[in-house]
């Protein structure tokens, strides 16, 4: 019994694998390196604290030492305004616990508007502002900054500042499109001489007064979300003495107050669209349902389809239908019918044109639409001789007829497209935009304005362009482009841009000698194909484009002469055929679907 206990304890033991082992071994690991780790950022935390309460008892203790200094002699050594010029050190170190503390301190002169400026006022140094930054670095590395202002005790310290370090004020205010000051603007300033960033605030009143020592300076004036406004130097621009926003870089004189204002507010936006002054229209009936049917006899509809009705002996000999009445509000010429038919060796199908005539509906007569009187059996009728004056509504006429009761023509859709009034969107092009404000003349006197960019539009001819300043603008298009601006809404030019986020939109209508839309339709249904690739080619041209939701994609500019159109879309058979190109023309194409 005792050796079996035994054999049966080892086995025991002996069930303990690797893996076990292993998987023990990671979640020990795990368990106590997530207590390492927290551990050891509370100790990285506490020491973080320990050097902040000293790098903050360094601070207090260097302010208290400033504080007991002679007014005169607060400030740092070698500054000069709007710094304060004194026996202080900029940077220093100090040690303690074997940590090196870095004190920078900036001793900042301050105009104060409320006891008077320039005149009324025997020194616009009216006190001194001592920023004190205390930093360490390390595993642990953080500052600290205290700010402090001090005062002179009485008018004779003031002064005697005034003169110890002579200079002059800058003053800048900035206000809006509307003539109200803009809250907290950023204000830089920028010594020409030394190339260096002097001062920048943000002044809640949007006006700020610079003690500045006598030099040159640039001035930059920005807010997020507003327009920019700087001064220009002699180098740059010629500024007349009556620009309205252009600004030269400002001299400080001793013991003179220069003022300048600047002008900035919220920005705005054009939506900009290019188009063709014409496009096409259409109408077209998939005979979904009878809707847009006027009359019919001995027809049927079902399903998209339209068929001879049956009787018991069969389909009827004949039928016909006509379509409702098709009125373009928008007609500046006819263009052609379409028709999707099914017929056999023993069905047919003719169409006709009907117009109105008082108030019945009759034939157009031969004289102006040849054969129409006999009938058109071809998929597709050309109309553009029509006049729209005599014509400026149509109705389809479908005649179905069969010679054995056992078969049935089919029409599965038909339309009517026409020329129309209704711009025509035009991709990709390159416009240039420019505003009213000047900065100044180029050395050959021409202006140079505030704004003046090119852009272009997307392959849907429509661009967004943001965050521009108020002003009146001016857009036109490039000679190189080959296009013509005709119109543009709204009219006329310049077009004023308002402040305060507002969105413009702005059509362009452009137009050339030459031009092709290209429709590209499904050859059963005549429904637009969306997204099919157009290749438009000749000797010396060669341009590929996207067919919109309508099926359409326009070439523009062109030359007077033969092209080579391929035309591919998925799920379709490709084809391609060619078009003589003279005036504006449109060619529609139908493509087959991949059985």
């Amino acid at each position: 019994m005792r050796k079996n206990k035994q054999k049966k304890h080892f086995r025991f033991f002996k069930s303990f694998t690797f893996i076990d082992v292993l998987v023990g071994t990671s979640l020990t690991l795990i368990v106590f390196l997530g207590i390492f780790g927290g551990l050891f950022l509370a100790l990285k935390t506490v020491k973080l604290s320990q050097n902040k309460i000293t790098a903050t008892s360094i601070a207090n203790e260097w302010l208290e030492k400033i504080r007991n200094l002679p007014y005169s002699a607060v400030g740092t050594k070698g500054a000069s305004l709007p710094f304060a010029k004194g026996v202080l050190d900029q940077s220093t170190t100090t040690q303690f616990n074997n940590i090196t503390y870095n004190i920078e301190t900036k001793v900042k002169y301050i105009s104060d508007p409320a006891d008077g400026l320039g005149e009324d006022d025997n020194c616009d140094l009216d006190y001194k502002r001592v920023q004190v930054k205390v930093s360490f670095s390390g595993k642990t590395k953080g500052e600290v900054v205290f700010v402090t202002d001090v005062a002179p005790k009485d008018l004779f310290e003031e002064i005697s500042s005034c003169e110890s370090q002579p200079g002059g004020i800058l003053s800048v205010s900035v206000f809006d499109a509307f003539g109200q000051m803009v809250s907290f603007p950023t204000i830089n300033i920028y010594d020409i001489q030394k190339g260096i960033l002097v001062d920048s605030v943000s002044p809640s009143s949007g006006r700020y007064d610079f003690p500045l020592a006598t030099s040159t300076y640039k001035i930059e004036v920005l807010k997020q979300g507003y327009s920019f406004s700087r001064t220009y130097g002699t180098e740059e621009v010629a500024i007349p003495e009556n620009a309205c926003y252009a600004r030269g870089h400002q001299k400080v004189l001793k013991g003179q107050i220069t003022s300048v204002s600047f002008c900035i507010d919220q920005t705005s936006n054009f939506s900009v669209n290019t188009f063709s002054p014409w496009g096409r229209d259409y109408w077209r009936d998939s005979f979904e349902d009878e809707s847009k049917i006027s009359t019919s006899s001995q027809i049927v509809v079902q399903d998209g389809e339209v068929m001879l009705s049956t009787t018991t002996s069969g389909h009827t000999p004949s039928g016909f239908l006509i379509s409702q009445s098709i009125t373009p509000s928008h007609l500046i010429s006819w263009d052609e019918a379409s028709f999707s038919d099914s017929k056999s060796s023993t069905t047919d199908i003719k169409y006709q044109f009907l117009f109105a005539s008082g108030t019945d509906w009759i034939l157009i007569p031969d004289s102006d639409l040849p054969g129409n009187s006999q009938g058109f059996e071809s998929p597709s009728v050309d109309l553009s001789s029509l006049s729209t004056t005599t014509y400026s509504s149509l109705k389809l006429k479908a005649i179905l007829s069969t010679n054995s009761t056992s078969s049935t023509p089919f029409l599965y859709a038909w339309e009517i497209s026409w020329r129309s009034s209704q711009p025509t969107p035009i991709p990709n092009v390159e416009f240039h935009l420019r505003g009213e404000k000047l900065i100044g003349y180029d050395e050959k006197e021409n202006p140079i304005y505030k704004y003046s960019q090119t852009h272009t539009t997307d392959s849907e001819g429509h661009i967004d362009i943001l965050g521009l300043e108020w002003d009146s603008y001016y857009f036109s298009i490039p000679t190189s482009t080959g296009l013509d601006l005709v119109d543009i809404s709204p009219s006329p030019q310049p077009i004023d841009l308002p402040p305060d986020n507002f969105t413009q939109q702005v059509d362009l209508y452009l137009d050339s000698e030459n031009s092709l839309l290209v429709v590209v339709e499904d050859e059963e249904t005549l429904e637009p194909v969306f997204g099919a690739s157009t290749t438009l080619s000749s000797q010396d041209y060669e341009k590929v484009q996207k067919t919109n939701q309508n099926g359409e994609a326009f070439f523009i500019p062109l030359s007077s002469t033969i092209y080579d159109l391929f035309v591919s879309a998925p799920g379709y058979l490709s084809t391609s055929t060619s078009i003589f190109v003279s005036g504006d023309e449109t060619k529609i194409v139908k493509i087959k679907r991949i059985e």
